[in-house]
C-alpha cells in the first residue's frame, strides 16, 4: 500500500510541474518572449521538454497512487511497471542532464547557454525552477521509494534513441532555420558537434548508470525482488 504521505508529495509535485508548465505557456503571449520561443517554439529547449516529461511521469504516478489505495495494488502492475521505466530511462537522467549541463556550462561562461539578456524576461525563480529544483525533486524520487530498471541493454538503447531524436531536431532547426537552438553549438565546427552530442550522450547514460547504483543502495535486495516481479509482469502482458 502506497503511503499516504507519497501520494500527498506526489500530487503537489504534480501540481507544481502542472503550474510551470502553464506560467510559461501564458509568458509566451507576451511580444518579447515569443522571439526566444520563435523557430521550434517551446519544444527545441531540453528544459522545458524536460518539465512536460515530468509532469508526465508525475502524472502517471499520481495515477499509480491512486490506484494502489482503490484496488490494494491488483491489476496495477504494467502500470507500475511503465511507471518505472519512464522514471528510470528518462525522468532520472534527463533532468539530472539538464541540471548539471546548464550549471556547469553557466558558470564556465553563461553567454554558451543562458545570455544575460533572458535574465530581462524571465524571472531567477523561473530560472531556478527549470534547472536548479528538478535535481532535489528527482533525486527525492529515488529515496521515496524503489524503483524496477530494465536490463543495461534495454536503459540505454531507449536512452540513445530518445538522445537520437532530440539531435535530429536540433540539426533539422538549424537547417531550417539557420539558428541553433543553443549559443555554444555555433562556437563549435562539425567535428566538434559530433564529440560535443556524443560526450553528451556518455554523460547522460553515466547518469542513468549512476541512478541504478543510488537505487541499489538505497533499497538493496529489495529494489531486485521489486524489478523481477515489474518485469515478470511486463512478459505476461506482452504475451498475452
Amino acid at each position: 500500500m502506497t503511503k499516504t504521505s507519497t501520494c500527498i508529495y506526489h500530487f503537489l509535485v504534480l501540481s507544481w510541474y502542472i503550474f510551470l508548465n502553464y506560467y510559461i505557456s501564458q509568458e509566451g503571449k507576451d511580444e518579447v518572449k515569443p522571439k526566444i520561443l520563435a523557430n521550434g517554439a517551446r519544444w527545441k529547449y531540453m528544459t522545458l521538454l524536460n518539465l512536460l516529461l515530468q509532469t508526465i511521469f508525475y502524472g502517471v504516478t499520481c495515477l499509480d497512487d491512486v490506484l494502489k489505495r482503490t484496488k490494494g495494488g491488483k491489476d496495477v502492475k504494467f502500470l507500475t511497471a511503465f511507471r518505472d521505466l519512464l522514471f528510470t530511462t528518462l525522468a532520472f537522467p534527463v533532468s539530472t542532464f539538464v541540471f548539471l549541463a546548464f550549471w556547469i556550462l553557466f558558470l564556465y561562461n553563461r553567454d554558451l547557454i543562458y545570455p544575460k539578456v533572458l535574465d530581462t524576461v524571465i524571472p531567477v525563480w523561473l530560472n531556478h525552477a527549470m534547472h536548479t529544483f528538478i535535481f532535489p525533486i528527482t533525486l527525492a524520487e529515488v529515496v521515496l521509494r524503489p524503483h524496477s530498471y530494465p536490463s543495461k541493454k534495454t536503459g540505454l538503447t531507449l536512452l540513445a534513441a530518445t538522445s537520437i531524436a532530440y539531435i535530429s531536431r536540433i540539426l533539422w532547426l538549424y537547417f531550417e532555420t539557420g539558428t541553433w537552438v543553443y549559443p555554444v553549438f555555433a562556437k563549435l565546427s562539425p567535428l566538434g558537434l559530433a564529440a560535443f552530442f556524443s560526450l553528451s550522450y556518455v554523460f547522460i547514460a553515466s547518469i542513468y548508470l549512476l541512478g541504478e547504483k543510488l537505487n541499489h543502495w538505497k533499497w538493496g535486495s529489495l529494489s531486485s525482488i521489486y524489478s523481477g516481479a515489474c518485469s515478470k509482469k511486463w512478459i505476461i502482458k506482452l504475451n498475452s
